[in-house]
């Protein structure tokens, strides 16, 4: 029986770089050390954060103007990271910052709203909260500053489900304010013009790797701009002029993150992944739209491809569907605690017949109970 695991993250990784990665666990590349044992600053794992630097580089097309940072802490650091790094940067006062503007989107964008407020004032130009973030504010609703320091935004929300189908204009949209985007969810899953965003950033563990790395890019001109109070660990120039090498980076992390861009390439890159990634969501919604049995309640045009939330009208199935599944080795169902109901990754490295299956099983669950 095939194991289909659907865990939002840490999440599946491809069949191909976990037995890559074993089969070097002791010894990589004939150097007698194992990644995790190497020192960051030998030959050996330079080379591994080369080839990664520059792999990533090629998958999204990033433009030379922006730095390409490996840092700890996860996407919720970046947080508070972000503020401290850019809301200052129109302010008289660096001590604390100007205004920024979030639209917000979900739990995600709540979290990094709450935290913005401890660096800066923030100005809450859209928010989609009353609609239970089953959709995203239209941009006609967008009430933005006249000198915001950042426009920031969560391009898909892992927990509720919601994904930005267009990038903002920067010119039309954000008041020429960079935007500021936390892409962790769906990062690598479709094509990104990254010369539309001031900054990207993503934690590893949904389609990068293992927990323990955060990416982020950066355009040359918003780096420099860290309020006085900042960490030195955490000032994206000093990052940057260091070659992410300020402090002991993530380093097995950063290798696992550079077998799974080889893999990626291998299939063709993000422009052939996305393809897959359309199908594979197609396959589900178009189920879940055709039956009563099941119900999803985000709106059609925002539907994340990479998270999958949807409930059974009686939820006190709940529990035998989720005991069903994982005796069909479907695996990480559960939805998360504050939305309930089940929750579908179908993250890159979740293969077709991965979400065939669960179609086959979901069928099978409806014409037994239905």
């Amino acid at each position: 029986m095939s194991i289909y695991n659907f865990s939002a993250g840490p999440a599946v990784l491809p069949k191909e770089v976990l037995q890559q990665a074993a089969s070097e666990m002791l010894d990589w590349h004939g150097c007698g050390m194992s990644v995790m044992e190497m020192s960051h600053r030998g030959s050996e794992f330079m080379s591994i954060l080369a080839a990664a630097q520059r792999d990533f580089r090629e998958l999204l097309a990033i433009p030379v103007n922006y730095k390409v940072l490996f840092v700890q802490g996860g996407a919720i650091a970046e947080n508070a990271i972000v503020p401290l790094n850019l809301a200052a940067r129109l302010s008289v006062d660096k001590s604390f910052g100007g205004v920024a503007d979030y639209i917000n989107t979900g739990s995600w964008s709540t979290k990094s709203i709450k935290e913005a407020k401890r660096y800066c004032e923030v100005n809450v130009a859209a928010t989609s909260e009353a609609q239970h973030f089953a959709q995203i504010p239209s941009r006609a609703d967008w009430t933005l500053s006249k000198n915001a320091a950042y426009v920031h935004i969560c391009t898909n929300e892992t927990i509720d489900g919601v994904e930005y189908q267009y990038t903002p204009d920067v010119a039309a949209d954000t008041n020429g304010a960079p935007v500021v985007a936390d892409m962790s969810s769906h990062i690598l899953s479709r094509a990104v013009d990254v010369s539309q965003y001031g900054v990207i950033y993503a934690g590893a563990q949904k389609n990068i790797g293992p927990a323990g790395l955060t990416i982020l890019i950066v355009r040359d001109d918003l780096l420099g701009h860290a309020m006085p109070g900042c960490p030195s660990a955490f000032d994206w120039k000093i990052i940057a002029d260091n070659d992410s090498m300020y402090n002991t980076p993530p380093t097995y992390a950063i290798y696992i993150a550079g077998l799974v861009f080889q893999w990626l390439k291998r299939q063709g890159g993000v422009v052939a992944i996305e393809q897959r990634n359309i199908a594979k969501a197609a396959l589900l919604y178009d189920y879940l739209d055709s039956t009563d049995f099941y119900l999803t309640k985000i709106a059609a045009d925002c539907r994340s491809r990479m998270n999958v939330p949807f409930f059974l009208q009686d939820e006190t199935r709940n529990e035998a569907f989720l005991a069903g599944a994982k005796q069909q080795g479907l695996l990480q169902l559960k939805g998360h605690k504050s939305v309930g109901g089940m929750r579908a990754s179908i993250y890159n490295a979740m293969p077709h017949e991965g979400v065939e299956t669960l179609v086959v099983y979901m069928k099978e669950f409806e014409k037994r109970h239905g």
